[in-house]
């Protein structure tokens, strides 16, 4: 009966002991599975620095827009910005060169005048007595030319002709430049009016024009109006060319 106790005994505490190392394991693997929770709970927060690196891939993507703003802002600026000036400025003084200097240089530019180049008619003023001639000279040329200073008249034969002296006030501001068909005028005083007795009576006489440095070479022969005008050489007196004849300057 004591062997059989024993032995019951025996089995009781190997049963005991198998049990507990059951439990030991259970608890140990409930650790473990604490513990691993436990590391996923730690991993986890890790999750919200990846998170937060993405904003940080932002701030650089927003870096690179703000560079590439930049370099746009700058590529507008100093492209079409600095062309846009330049172009204003142009367009300012294209439009400045063209109303201020075009017409000079383009005055500049025109040939002067040859006798050959113009056609030169004379008419009466109309006034009694014919105290006045008025010239016009009107270009055949072709082409533009300059028509410069005022007529060079001789009243008679050029060699011995009194030369006729212009009257300064009667000078044009600008050059006087001649398109195709157009017209100049000069008012000449050939008279002080009325009858006397240095007046001759001139049918026809010659004018001459001027060339860049002096007296052209050869001349015109004009017709004066009908009838002949009287003519005192004294007293003679002529206008320079201008595109139209004005009140106060060409009157003397």
């Amino acid at each position: 009966m004591r062997t059989i106790h024993r032995s019951t005994r025996t089995t009781l505490l190997v049963a005991a002991l198998a049990a507990a190392s059951l439990s030991l394991t259970a608890c140990g693997g409930g650790d473990a599975g604490a513990q691993d929770a436990g590391s996923a709970k730690t991993t986890q927060p890790a999750a919200p620095q990846t998170t937060s690196a993405a904003p940080a891939a932002s701030a650089t993507a927003g870096s690179g827009e703000s560079a590439t703003g930049t370099t746009g802002t700058t590529g507008t600026t100093g492209g079409s910005g600095t062309t846009g000036g330049s172009g204003d400025t142009t367009a300012s003084a294209a439009p400045a060169a063209a109303k201020g200097t075009g017409g000079t240089v383009a005055d500049a530019k025109a040939p002067v005048c040859a006798y050959g180049d113009v056609k030169i008619t004379a008419a009466k003023a109309d006034e009694v007595p014919t105290e006045h001639i008025v010239l016009t000279a009107t270009n055949t040329s072709g082409r533009a030319c300059r028509l410069l200073g005022h007529p060079l008249i001789a009243f008679g034969e050029i060699q011995t002709a009194k030369d006729v002296p212009p009257v300064a006030k009667s000078k044009p501001a600008a050059p006087v430049v001649l398109d195709p068909g157009a017209p100049a005028y000069a008012n000449v005083r050939v008279s002080l009016g009325g009858v006397h007795e240095d007046n001759k009576v001139v049918k026809e006489f010659n004018v001459n024009l001027f060339a860049a440095d002096g007296p052209a070479e050869g001349s015109v022969v004009v017709s004066a109006p009908a009838g002949g005008v009287a003519v005192d050489e004294a007293a003679a007196k002529t206008g320079y060319w201008t595109p139209e004849l004005r009140n106060g300057a060409d009157e003397f």
